[in-house]
């Protein structure tokens, strides 16, 4: 429901300034009338409908019925007697932004009822002020069919979305937490046991070094092979967490997009030969940031990823047919392209953005590192 002093409706096809005739079209009928009681019966009303309205905004439970029941009374009053039909189309955006069901339903039916016998019968008492507006008369009808339909699907069709946003957000918490809690497990299985095997035999090396010194050495040479092994465990931990190949990047990327009901296709073999690890992890972890981007930002029904690997590098483009993204402000920046280019740098690459139709992003990897002179001796 909106607030209070929302009494001209919002986002509902029609301008703001259409509504403000409406607010200003009773005073153009009830001044039309010729007696002095009239213009002041029909004033009154019209402050009597819009201080309802504001009510109703404040309105909770059965007050709403109460409030919404005053207003219909004034509006068929003013159809009638006046020929003002169009107070009809306020209260058709009030009912549609009611949020229960049954509520909604048995409003809609009543005003719509309501306002077709009303509009019929001030054919026959204003029969002349009717047929000079006619086509507003119309409008105003199919208005208050369509209006509180289209506004009562359209919040709840919001409503979902802010649930799915919010579960998504749950979800990537829950990941986190998930991710967090393996990498815990890991680390005490790996170390937790050999680290302490370590503290145990140091301090048995420690009393037999002079008691018996060869026993002692037996227990150092167990301490460095256990951390030999320890150190070697969590490398191999680290690189799995760090490390991927690009084809098992191709097969979760498939399913993020499948989730965002985005099409996906592949041109080219995934499977990259005679490429460094290291290299394929930059390329994997690239191509990740880019879809991701897609997802987020493109608004695109299409991703295309072509791979075409030479002698030479590897290239491979992301394309969508979404709005682009070239022109933005800040986008390098805030949509983690920034870091990209440092990666692809690391290892002597490239990246260009073209945004013509769609978005494609373009990665160029050499096949061979080049070492600095400082890496070269260590």
């Amino acid at each position: 429901m909106q607030k209070w002093y929302h009494i001209i409706p919002k986002n509902t096809g029609l301008s703001i300034y259409a509504w403000i005739i409406f607010c200003i079209l009773p005073f153009y009928f009830i001044f039309r009338t010729a007696g002095t009681w009239e213009i002041i019966f029909g004033i009154l009303m019209i402050f009597l409908f819009f201080t309802a309205y504001r009510v109703s905004f404040l309105s909770k439970d059965w007050t709403v019925y109460l409030s919404v029941g005053t207003e219909m009374i004034i509006s068929l009053v003013m159809t009638v007697l006046i020929g003002y039909v169009y107070f009809a189309l306020f209260l058709a955006f009030y009912i549609g932004n009611i949020q229960h069901k049954a509520g909604f339903i048995t409003l809609y039916v009543v005003h719509l009822v309501t306002t077709i016998a009303a509009v019929t019968i001030g054919f026959f008492t204003q029969n002349e002020i009717f047929l000079s507006q006619l086509p507003f008369i119309v409008f105003s009808v199919i208005g208050v069919i369509l209006l509180p339909l289209t506004i009562y699907f359209r919040n709840k069709r919001e409503a979902l979305e802010n649930q799915l946003h919010a579960a998504n957000q749950k979800i990537s918490q829950l990941v986190v937490l998930e991710e967090r809690q393996r990498i815990a497990r890991d680390l005490h299985d790996t170390l937790g046991q050999k680290l302490s095997m370590i503290g145990l035999k140091s301090d048995l090396a420690g009393k037999l070094v002079d008691l018996k010194p060869d026993k002692a050495k037996n227990e150092i040479n167990d301490i460095q092979q256990t951390a030999r092994m320890a150190l070697k465990e969590v490398r191999e931990m680290v690189s799995s967490m760090k490390g991927a190949k690009l084809e098992d990047e191709i097969t979760r990327v498939r399913e993020m997009l499948k989730t965002a009901r985005i099409d996906f296709h592949v041109v080219g073999n995934p499977e990259l030969t005679n490429t460094p690890l290291f290299v394929e992890n930059v390329l994997s972890m690239c191509l990740k940031e880019a879809v991701t981007n897609v997802v987020k930002h493109s608004e695109a029904s299409s991703c295309t990823v072509i791979i075409t690997p030479s002698a030479e590098e590897i290239v491979i483009e992301v394309q969508d047919n979404g709005i682009g993204m070239v022109n933005k402000h800040g986008t390098y920046t805030e949509n983690g392209l920034q870091g990209m280019r440092e990666r692809l740098e690391f290892v002597n690459g490239s990246m260009a953005i073209n945004s013509e139709s769609g978005t494609t992003l373009t990665i160029r990897v050499p096949k061979v590192i080049q070492r600095t002179k400082q890496e070269g001796l260590m």
